[in-house]
C-alpha cells in the first residue's frame, strides 16, 4: 500500500459517529462537517455534527452513569488507564498520522505529542489510587474532624485543535482517575484524534456513559446548554482568553467549577551571561514546537543588547535552514498552519510590524499553493507598540526586542495581560531565581524552552487561566473535600 493508501486506512479506521452512552450514533438529523488537511485543503472525511440535543444527550449519560462510576474501584479504574496508555503506546504510529493529517505538524512531532500525551494516561493511572482524606482533633479536644475526597461530577471537556491528543488525555486522565463521567467537545478542526482516543479508551475497559464525545462545528450551540444545566459540576477549557472569557460568564449563574488554560504571551530572556548555544537551541524549540501553534510558544523574545546582534544572526540562520513542507514528507521540519484564516493573521501582524519599523531578518511572506504555509520569521527592532508583542501571534514568527537592565527585562516581560509561562537564560544562579521569583507566569523555564510534564501542574496567572492541570494538582481539580464533624 503506498504513502496515500496508508493514510485513508488510517482515517477510515476512525468511527466518526457521535459517541454517546456506549452507543456511536449520527447526530440529529444526520449533519456532518468536513475535515480538512491543512496542508492541502483536501477532505480527509466527514464526521457526524452535534446540535445541541446530541450534548444534552450525552449530558443524560454522563449523569446517569456517574453513581456507579464514582462508586468504581480506585484501583479499577487506574487499571482502566493503564491499559490505554498501553494500547496508545501500541498504535503510536498511526495515532501520530492522524494528527499529521488533521492538523498539519510533522510526523517527528506527532509522534511526540503521543508520547506526551500517553504519559499523562500513566500518570494518573497512578494518581487514582493516591486519593487521599485526613483525619484530626479538634483543637478544643471535644470533636474529631473527618475530610474525604469525592469526584466532582459530571464533567464537559473542551479540547483544542494544536495538540488533540495530549490536551485529551490530560483532561481525561484525571476525570477517570477522579471518578468523573464526561462529556467531551473536540475541536472542530481536529476531531479523529479524540474519537480515535475514545474507542481506545473503550478498548480499554471504560464502562459505557463514563465517557462520551460530541463534536461539532457549531461549538456554541453545543457548550451552552451543557453550561446552563444543573448536574453539569466542572467545565475543563483549553483555548484563547476572549472563548475563556465567554464560558467563565456562561457557567457563572449555575457556579461551575472551572479549569481554564487560556492565551499566552511568553518572553524569552537572554541575558548577556547566557550561553547562546543553548538559548539559540532553546528559542528554536520553544518557538516553533507545534509550528509555533501552543500557548507555551515563546512570543516575545527579550535579549540583553550586548550579545542581541549576535543572538539575532544566529537565531535567523537557524530558522532560516528549517525545511517548509507537508508534515508527512521526509526530513520536513515545519507544517502548515492550522487554516488560511490563522496564516492570514500572521501575515497581517508581520506587515503590520514591518511598516512600523522592524527589520526582517528572514521570512515573513505566506508560501504559494495548496496549504495555508507560513515560512519561519524572525523580526529585529520590533517598535513597542506593535500589535505582535500584545497578542498570541500563533505561528513560526519571532519578534526581537533589545533590554540593558534585569530589572528592565523584568517589568517588559510582564508587560502582559497573560502569565502563563516564561524563559529565562542565563549562567548566574542568584539572577535566575530572582527572575524566576519575579515573572508574573504560571510557569518558568530556566535553560529550559520546554515546562509541559504530565507530572507537574500546568497552568497560569492573570487572563492565562484559573487552575492546574497535570501533577497531584490536576487530580485536585476533579475532586471535592467533604468535611464531617464527629462528636467526641
Amino acid at each position: 500500500m503506498d504513502g496515500s493508501g496508508i493514510e485513508r486506512a488510517v482515517v477510515a479506521a476512525v468511527p466518526t459517529g457521535l459517541l454517546v452512552g456506549g452507543r456511536r450514533t449520527g447526530a440529529a438529523g444526520g449533519a456532518c462537517f468536513a475535515v480538512h488537511d491543512p496542508s492541502t485543503a483536501a477532505v480527509l472525511c466527514d464526521v457526524a455534527d452535534a446540535a445541541a440535543g446530541d450534548a444534552v444527550a450525552a449530558l443524560d449519560a454522563a449523569a446517569s452513569a456517574q453513581p456507579g462510576w464514582a462508586r468504581h474501584p480506585p484501583r479499577e479504574r487506574g487499571e482502566i488507564l493503564r491499559r490505554a496508555w498501553e494500547l496508545t503506546v501500541a498504535r503510536a504510529d498511526d495515532l501520530a498520522l492522524l494528527i499529521t493529517l488533521e492538523m498539519g505538524k510533522p510526523l517527528a512531532e506527532s509522534r511526540a505529542e503521543v508520547a506526551y500525551g500517553a504519559e499523562f494516561l500513566r500518570w494518573f493511572s497512578e494518581e487514582a489510587v493516591r486519593i487521599d482524606g485526613g483525619y484530626t482533633v479538634s483543637p478544643d479536644g471535644k470533636a474529631r474532624l473527618v475530610t474525604m475526597r469525592q469526584p466532582v461530577g459530571p464533567c464537559l471537556l473542551v479540547t483544542p485543535w494544536n495538540f488533540p491528543l495530549a490536551m485529551g488525555t490530560r483532561k481525561i486522565g484525571p476525570a477517570v482517575a477522579a471518578g468523573c463521567t464526561m462529556v467531551v467537545k473536540p475541536a472542530e478542526q481536529t476531531p479523529l484524534t479524540t474519537l480515535a482516543l475514545a474507542a481506545i479508551l473503550e478498548e480499554a475497559g471504560l464502562p459505557a456513559g463514563v465517557l462520551n464525545v460530541v463534536p461539532t462545528s457549531r461549538p456554541a450551540d453545543v457548550v451552552a446548554p451543557l453550561l446552563a444545566d444543573r448536574r453539569l459540576r466542572k467545565l475543563s477549557f483549553t483555548g484563547s482568553t476572549e472563548v475563556g472569557r465567554v464560558l467563565m460568564a456562561q457557567a457563572a449563574p449555575n457556579m461551575v467549577r472551572m479549569t481554564l488554560e487560556l492565551g499566552g504571551n511568553a518572553a524569552f530572556l537572554v541575558f548577556d551571561d547566557a550561553d547562546l548555544d543553548l538559548a539559540v537551541e532553546g528559542a528554536v524549540v520553544a518557538k516553533m514546537r507545534n509550528i509555533g501553534q501552543a500557548c507555551t510558544a515563546a512570543n516575545r523574545f527579550l535579549v540583553a543588547e550586548a550579545v542581541a546582534g549576535e543572538f539575532a544572526a544566529r537565531l535567523t540562520e537557524r530558522m532560516a535552514a528549517l525545511k517548509v513542507g507537508r508534515g508527512t514528507d521526509e526530513g520536513v521540519d515545519v507544517g502548515p498552519l492550522i487554516d488560511e484564516a490563522q496564516r492570514s493573521k500572521v501575515a497581517a501582524l508581520v506587515d503590520e510590524a514591518v511598516a512600523q519599523g522592524a527589520r526582517l531578518l528572514t521570512g515573513g511572506k505566506p508560501l504559494d499553493g495548496p496549504g495555508s504555509y507560513y515560512p519561519p520569521t524572525v523580526l529585529a527592532d520590533v517598535p513597542a507598540g506593535a500589535r505582535m508583542l500584545r497578542e498570541e501571534v500563533f505561528g513560526p514568527v519571532a519578534p526581537i526586542l533589545t533590554f540593558t537592565g534585569e530589572d528592565e527585562a523584568v517589568a517588559a516581560a510582564n508587560d502582559s495581560e497573560h502569565g502563563l509561562v516564561g524563559y529565562v537564560f542565563t549562567c548566574d544562579l542568584d539572577r535566575a531565581l530572582r527572575v524566576a521569583e519575579g515573572l508574573e507566569t504560571g510557569m518558568v523555564g530556566l535553560n529550559q524552552p520546554m515546562v509541559s510534564n504530565p507530572a507537574a501542574p500546568l497552568g497560569g496567572v492573570k487572563h492565562s487561566g484559573v487552575g492546574r492541570e497535570g501533577g497531584h494538582e490536576g487530580l485536585l481539580g476533579y475532586l471535592e473535600t467533604k468535611y464531617v464533624a464527629i462528636r467526641a
